[in-house]
C-alpha cells in the first residue's frame, strides 16, 4: 500500500516549514499539482513545498475556508457549477498572491480557462496514477461528493477516462504509483522540474 495514503496530516493550506537541506533552488513560479482524486496531490505537494522551503496551499481548503462549508456541503447546497466558478476564482487569487506549491481539486484542470491561467502564471504537474491505484486510495473515504453514487468504482472509472485527456495537457507529468513513497514521487517531480529553469532557479 502506498505511503501516500498514510502521510501524517499537517494543517492543510498552511505554510510548510522547510526541511533541513532544503532551499537548494529558488521558486520563480507557483508549482501546481493536478490530477485525479487519490493521485497524491496534497501529500506530494506538501512534501515538495517542505523540500523547497516554500508555502503549500490547497485550493479546496481555501474554498472551504472562504465559504465556511465543506466541499460536499457546497456541492449539496449550491451545485457543481457554483463550486467550479468559486474554484477558478480561488486558483486565480492564489496564483497571484505567492510563489509556492498549490494542490488543486480533481476537476479544476478540466476548465480551459484554468489550464491557460495555470500555464501562464505557474507550471502544471500531472500526478499520473492508474485507475486501480486511485480506487485503492479513495474507496474507503466518504468525503468525495462525485463518488456518492450506487456504483462508485464505475463513477471513478468514467471520471478517469473523461479527465485523462485534459490532464495530459499539463506542462509536466510524473507517475504516482503504489510502490513509490511520497518522497520518491517528490524526487520525480524535482527531476521533471529540472527541465524548467523558468520555474526553479538553482542557487549558485
Amino acid at each position: 500500500m502506498s505511503e501516500i495514503e498514510h502521510t501524517p496530516a499537517a494543517p492543510t493550506g498552511a505554510a510548510v516549514a522547510p526541511q533541513p537541506g532544503s532551499g537548494s533552488a529558488r521558486v520563480k513560479k507557483t508549482i501546481v499539482m493536478v490530477g485525479m482524486m487519490g493521485a497524491g496531490k496534497t501529500a506530494v505537494g506538501r512534501a515538495l513545498a517542505a523540500r523547497l522551503g516554500v508555502p503549500f496551499l490547497d485550493s479546496d481548503h481555501e474554498i472551504e475556508s472562504a465559504a465556511n462549508m465543506t466541499i460536499p456541503e457546497i456541492f449539496a447546497r449550491d451545485g457543481e457549477a457554483f463550486f467550479r466558478k468559486k474554484e477558478s476564482q480561488v486558483i486565480a487569487r492564489l496564483l497571484e498572491e505567492a510563489r509556492g506549491v498549490l494542490s488543486t481539486g480533481g476537476g479544476a484542470f478540466l476548465s480551459e480557462a484554468n489550464r491557460r491561467m495555470i500555464s501562464q502564471k505557474g507550471v502544471s504537474i500531472w500526478l499520473n496514477a492508474d485507475l486501480d491505484v486511485l480506487w485503492n486510495r479513495v474507496r474507503h473515504r466518504d468525503h468525495r461528493p462525485l463518488l456518492r453514487t450506487p456504483d462508485p468504482y464505475g463513477t471513478l472509472k468514467s471520471l478517469y477516462e473523461a479527465r485523462v485527456p485534459y490532464y495530459a495537457e499539463a506542462d509536466l507529468a510524473v507517475r504516482s504509483d503504489a510502490q513509490t513513497s511520497v518522497d520518491g514521487v517528490v524526487d520525480r517531480v524535482l527531476d521533471a522540474l529540472a527541465s524548467r529553469p523558468d520555474v526553479l532557479e538553482p542557487e549558485t
